[in-house]
């Protein structure tokens, strides 16, 4: 009988290791696919308007030729892949050029341009006020002459920098650290429109409900993986209790 007695308490006891294991496993796991905070940049982002949202353009500015009764949309911001920052308000192409009478050899073209919060500015400044506006330009302009409409631009490398001069310098360039105030969602924006009092803003903004369901699945994610790593700690620190007291055992017979 006395023979037997350690194999039946080494049993527990192997058992609590193959559970450690697996939660090491499943810890070490959760930790590598946790997703990493993506790079953020400051830029101006250009958009499509379809139906009552914005749209990411499919191409760019200058390869882009919008067709009469279209919307473009420009918003500067602080963004990354996981976070969409659109133009805060959506006004339809007859409420910015119902007004505007079509003309031979030219297109009618809605044009929406956001300068963005202070917390989306390098310095924290206080941004121009958004614009609406119907851009008549020739049938075959591009995106780019539309958006000439509102003032001069500073391009570099194809890249539109500045909108009206704003801002004063830098271009798409990376945000090491996102501020709370740059990282909090948008309010919607009232507009002056041509041959009307405002535009309806819509309550939540276009990709704002993806934008905050994928940083909550990233906060969720990283939470998951620390719980399940300090599960693994607990059942380490378990074993070696359980280990202890077998010996303690050994030792009384």
């Amino acid at each position: 009988m006395n023979a037997r007695q350690p194999i039946t308490r080494r049993r527990p006891a192997a058992a609590a290791r193959l559970l450690v294991a697996l939660l090491l496993a499943a810890g070490l796991g959760a930790l590598t696919v946790a997703p990493a905070q993506a790079a953020a940049y400051r830029f101006w982002g250009f958009f499509t308007e379809s139906g009552t949202s914005w749209t990411f353009a499919q191409k760019g500015p200058d390869q882009t030729v919008p067709a009469d009764g279209t919307v473009d949309g420009w918003r500067f911001a602080v963004a990354d892949e996981s976070s969409s920052r659109f133009p805060r308000a959506t006004p339809t192409f007859d409420e910015l050029c119902s007004t505007t009478p079509k003309q031979d050899g030219l297109k009618r073209v809605g044009l929406v341009v956001d300068f963005g919060r202070a917390a989306d500015s390098e310095s924290a400044s206080t941004p121009p006020e958004p614009t609406a506006r119907c851009a008549s330009v020739p049938t075959q302009a591009s995106s780019t002459d539309v958006l000439k409409s509102v003032g001069e631009l500073r391009v570099e490398g194809g890249l539109v920098c500045a909108v009206a001069g704003y801002p004063a310098s830098g271009c798409g360039g990376e945000v090491k650290e996102v501020s709370s105030a740059a990282a909090a969602a948008d309010t919607p924006v009232q507009l002056t429109l041509p041959g009307a009092a405002t535009s309806s803003a819509p309550s939540t903004p276009a990709g704002q409900a993806v934008a905050e369901g994928a940083a909550a699945g990233t906060s969720a994610g990283t939470v998951v993986a620390y719980v399940v790593a300090a599960l693994a700690i607990i059942a380490v620190l378990v074993v070696v209790l359980l280990r202890s007291r077998a010996r303690a055992r050994r030792g009384e017979h």
